[in-house]
């Protein structure tokens, strides 16, 4: 297996070249250091020649989740774990949103069972889904509602639109606009406490680490206007 080319500027040049607070660039520092241990594995593991990098990769791994418990205060096994469920190259987590508006400008939102508060339909993307459905599955599936993505409105970064709280890993988001297709049914049991529609000005309690106000509003402004370009960080 042979590592991509890759031109673009080191990780810690990344980092100095952004305004961050100290902690934040502690945190991020640990995730980028993650992710070349979970590379490094990629390429050193299972050859015998190259068990001593393995173990140094191995122990990099550790350092990283200890770096984010410190800073964190979280469990650093439990950690260690998140961290350890991916293989192969690293690369960013995807998570889609889609977004459904009704003909009064409010958005399809459901409650998370996870926190108790309001999102966008979505989650992470499926191994072998494409992009837009995997939007429209979780629509469907969280809500009920089936629908057909659109457009693409926008392709964020997690870390640098300020969603809270901070992940372990670094996460792309997705963001689809959505018609209604069909007449709703049902939603998933296990997938959502309630469903609701809300327009700009009335929303619930938004789950942040899912949806932010400022992404709501940019989804209308696509709605109001397909013809905007699609946007990304």
């Amino acid at each position: 297996m042979t590592p991509p080319e890759d031109v673009r500027p080191e990780p810690a040049q990344q980092l100095a070249a952004e305004e961050l607070p100290a902690a934040e660039r502690i945190r991020r520092a640990a995730v980028l250091l993650a992710g070349l241990a979970q590379s490094g594995l990629a390429f050193t593991a299972g050859d015998p020649a190259k068990d001593y990098d393995t173990s140094r990769y191995s122990l990099m791994r550790e350092l990283a989740a200890e770096i984010l418990s410190a800073q964190s205060g979280s469990d650093r096994d439990e950690l260690l774990v998140q961290l350890g469920r991916d293989s192969g190259y690293a690369t960013p987590k995807v998570d889609v949103r889609a977004a459904v508006l009704d003909e009064q400008e409010r958005f399809l939102l459901m409650r998370e069972r996870s926190d108790g508060r309001w999102s966008l339909p979505g989650g992470w993307a499926d191994p072998g889904d494409r992009p837009g459905q995997a939007a429209e599955r979780e629509v469907l599936e969280e809500t009920g509602y089936p629908v057909e993505a659109v457009k693409l409105v926008a392709v964020w970064d997690r870390d640098a639109r300020g969603h809270v709280p901070p992940l372990p890993v670094a996460v792309h988001k997705l963001f689809f606009l959505c018609r209604q297709v069909g007449e709703p049914v049902a939603p998933q049991a296990l997938e959502t406490l309630e469903v609701g529609w809300f327009g700009l000005h009335e929303l619930p309690p938004l789950s942040l680490g899912r949806v932010l106000p400022s992404e709501l509003e940019t989804v209308l402004a696509h709605h109001r206007d397909p013809g905007l370009p699609t946007e990304w960080d």
